[in-house]
């Protein structure tokens, strides 16, 4: 379990394949401090540490994983969002984040604000998931509210924090992220369906 609350960014150094499978090799400020068989999100996802070394982990995605997060795309260099997953006494900042991803988006759009950006997804609307404005919406590990929602769309807006902080810096009309929907909103979805 996670809140969405980003704690890191990770620099891949490495990614090696594995049959269906993906190693990835990630150097950050808390790779030191994790334990192989601890899980930690990558981007939203979360995924086991199976080997440490020198401040760097490694961690294996599988090709469902693959499938449906934007983790096959990775390249040597690039910035990952890292989160330990949650403590059970400590305040829950973001919002209930498992490290499932639903499915990608694409940025569609990026405005700089005054002091701030606002950031426009779209997304295939046929797995039946949504969101609401005000609502709670995880894009690469990051919990997020939203702004404006449609029915394959919806924008969200960063403060500067957040964007020093995490990779979105790193995202531009055409990138593709991961979304994890709300999961109280999927199951009332789950719900109305019966």
């Amino acid at each position: 379990m996670f809140t969405g609350i980003i704690e890191t960014l990770g620099k891949v150094t490495g990614l090696r394949r594995d049959q269906g499978n993906l190693r990835i090799t990630v150097e950050s400020a808390i790779s030191s401090e994790l334990k192989i068989d601890q899980s930690v999100a990558h981007n939203g996802v979360c995924l086991t540490v199976v080997a440490l070394a020198n401040g760097k982990h490694t961690v294996t995605a599988i090709e469902e994983t693959l499938n449906k997060s934007n983790l096959g795309q990775l390249k040597a260099g690039d910035l990952v969002n890292l989160e330990r997953c949650m403590q059970m006494n400590a305040r829950l900042d973001g919002h209930i984040v498992q490290g499932h991803v639903d499915q990608t988006a694409v940025c569609t759009g990026l405005r700089e604000l005054d002091g701030s950006w606002e950031y426009a997804f779209e997304y295939d609307p046929e797995p039946g998931n949504v969101t609401v404005e005000k609502g709670s919406i995880c894009v690469n590990g990051i919990s997020l509210t939203v702004v404006n929602s449609n029915a394959n769309s919806f924008s969200v807006a960063i403060i500067p924090y957040t964007f020093e902080h995490t990779n979105l810096q790193q995202v531009k009309v055409g990138s593709t992220v991961n979304l994890e929907f709300d999961i109280i909103g999927k199951y009332v979805a789950r719900l109305m369906q019966r």
